[in-house]
């Protein structure tokens, strides 16, 4: 158990420090940003990375979404489900503090938004609270059925990885102008903690909204693996 939540961890950690590292600091980078398209498969590819890493060790969830998901699904223990969700905060938390440390070394440095999530005036596209709350739940929902899909006996072992992190990736590319993609409430709950204000405030939906869209997507897994 505990080299478990050591590896969730850093999995989070890295999701956290690679995904909103590279909006903080690389995606309006002057003429050479990397720009959402760059945030997005970012963001695939912390998953991707440390799912090969660590996920042998821990299962590679670094979303409490996902944990709960599993949980709903019956591929992961319910007396499990806290300690996963504690460590994966206490990863995006470390994350974020880290990465304000750095990105806080530039001359000039303003804080803005700081990757953190939002709806309404907060939301990069000016969406609404309705729109974030839909997205969110969708989106989570798809990705932890992609994740158990992926994961199961039906499909060749090893590939796993790729097609979360892909999955990843798009989620990002479809929902970054609604509300700067959570589908973890780790993820933001770490950037909330250091913007402060307007995304604490928020921040209930990102909880909220993900946790339900990985209930919602175990359930329909749950459907589609005992459908036999």
């Amino acid at each position: 158990m505990r080299k478990s939540l050591v590896a969730e961890f850093l999995g989070t950690f890295w999701l956290v420090f690679g995904g909103c590292g590279s909006a903080v600091l690389a995606a309006a980078y002057p003429e050479l940003g990397i720009g959402f398209v760059g945030v997005a498969f970012a963001f695939g590819l912390t998953v991707l990375t440390m799912a090969y890493a660590v996920g042998g060790i821990s299962g590679g969830h670094f979303n409490p979404a996902v944990s709960l998901g599993l949980t709903v699904a019956g591929r992961f223990p319910a007396a499990r489900l806290l300690p996963y969700i504690v460590v994966q905060a206490v990863g995006a938390v470390a994350a974020a503090a880290l990465l304000y440390l750095i990105a806080s070394g530039k001359a000039g440095f303003e804080l803005g938004g700081f990757a953190a999530n939002g709806y309404g005036d907060h939301s990069p596209g000016g969406y609404s609270l309705l729109s974030a709350l839909l997205i969110e739940v969708l989106l989570t929902m798809f990705f932890l059925i992609i994740i158990l899909g992926s994961t199961s006996s039906r499909v060749p072992a090893g590939f796993a990885p790729l097609a979360i992190g892909l999955a990843l990736t798009l989620i990002h590319l479809v929902s970054i102008p609604v509300t700067n993609t959570s589908v973890n409430p780790a993820r933001s709950t770490g950037q909330a903690l250091f913007v402060g204000g307007w995304a604490l405030q928020q921040l209930w939906l990102f909880w909220i909204a993900p946790l339900a869209g990985g209930v919602l997507g175990g359930l329909v897994w749950k459907f589609l693996d005992d459908a036999d």
